[in-house]
């Protein structure tokens, strides 16, 4: 492969035009084209956004000067493009989730496998420097045995009645919401960090908004715009705006985890607290330069964001010097760093660093035993 690497986006929304600002960031990748539902969309898109090629997804198929595709479209969507561009040869960066049911994903792992490409799933998250300098310190005996993990991911973006979004909808969506979006990534995290597996889960959901007033008219994530009355109508509403689950690891320590989406003031909090044998660390994403050391014995720790006092596999993920803050959209660009260096030898690493198709797997089959079991009210196994 030549030493540019050309890119497409699939989708226009909020995280796709998130992905393209990311790649600008890296050397050498070149996002050429653009993807939407229609070619009139695509062109009026593309021109904004200042990409040179729009098509239709058959048409950008058959482009073969586009090495890597990244599928930001609606859920339902994951899976049928995805296996489309492995099938077309090209390399894969798919949304979270990787698909709405497992077996699909099951697919996807093993058709990425067989075609020797690479893929990856956008669990950017991880990618916050704090995060990957707490599993680092975890892994070199810092933390001590894992004795608890306790986190929560909330936001307020479906805090209103009139707050409405296509991820409502579980045509498009799948059957959770809170939990397969933002729960996913606090998930991921925690056995990320802790290296632990999730084995048992004990759920419990709740629908704020039985209804809500869905929009006539389109309306972008986070985009904050108002109508009229005239302009809504009511429908019913049959996922979670909120979810609280109770976890057992596979080491037997215990955890628990509070999802939601109508907490009035959080805008986007992923925090976790994993208490261990030597220290306590806590993380809050709305504070991601901060990490919190507890100690028993000795005063506590606030370890801020320095590449010099970070553990060289986390300092990796740092771009600038200590006291130059970064955040959100710095963690697809790191991430992005680790795929595209795979996708520049032109396979999937023996043992990625970045999220990869497995992991998304992982997510769903999470993601449904939490489900099954706010259904049963019981204890599931992972």
């Amino acid at each position: 492969m030549s030493q540019k690497i050309n890119a497409a986006i699939v989708g226009t929304g909020f995280i796709g035009p998130a992905h393209l600002e990311a790649l600008r960031r890296i050397p050498n990748i070149e996002v050429i084209g653009l993807v939407e539902v229609t070619q009139e969309l695509a062109d009026e898109k593309a021109a904004l956004l200042g990409i040179p090629k729009a098509y239709t997804f058959e048409e950008m198929l058959k482009d073969s000067d586009i090495h890597v595709v990244h599928i930001c479209t609606p859920n339902f969507l994951h899976y049928p493009q995805t296996k489309a561009v492995l099938e077309a040869g090209k390399h894969v960066i798919c949304e979270k989730p990787l698909a709405v049911k497992i077996d699909e994903a099951e697919e996807l792992v093993a058709l990425a496998a067989e075609r020797g490409l690479v893929n990856a799933v956008h669990f950017n998250l991880r990618y916050y420097p704090m995060v990957r300098q707490m599993k680092t310190m975890r892994e070199k005996g810092e933390l001590g045995e894992v004795y608890s993990i306790m986190g929560s991911y909330l936001q307020d973006w479906l805090f209103l009645k009139t707050d409405y979004n296509w991820r409502l909808e579980p045509d498009k969506s799948g059957d959770s919401r809170a939990i397969a979006d933002i729960g996913s990534h606090l998930l991921d995290i925690t056995e990320y960090v802790t290296g632990l597996k999730i084995t048992e889960v004990l759920a419990d959901f709740s629908t704020v908004h039985k209804t809500r007033l869905k929009p006539l008219k389109a309306i972008e994530t986070y985009s904050g715009k108002m109508l009229t009355m005239d302009d809504y109508e009511e429908v019913p509403i049959n996922t979670e705006d909120h979810a609280t689950v109770l976890l057992r690891f596979d080491n037997g320590s215990k955890g628990s985890i509070t999802v939601s989406q109508v907490n009035a003031g959080r805008k986007n909090r992923l925090n976790i607290e994993i208490a261990g044998s030597k220290s306590n660390f806590e993380f809050n994403s709305e504070r991601p330069n901060e990490l919190w050391i507890g100690k028993r014995e000795t005063s506590n720790g606030q370890l801020m964001k320095d590449p010099a006092l970070f553990h060289p596999e986390a300092s990796a993920l740092i771009s600038f010097p200590g006291g130059h803050n970064e955040g959100f959209p710095d963690t697809s660009k790191q991430m992005f760093k680790e795929v595209y260096a795979a996708v520049r030898e032109g396979k999937q690493p023996d043992s990625p660093s970045f999220p990869t198709f497995a992991d998304g797997l992982r997510e769903l089959i999470i993601g449904e035993r939490i489900i099954d079991s706010n259904k049963s009210q019981s204890w599931v196994k992972v």
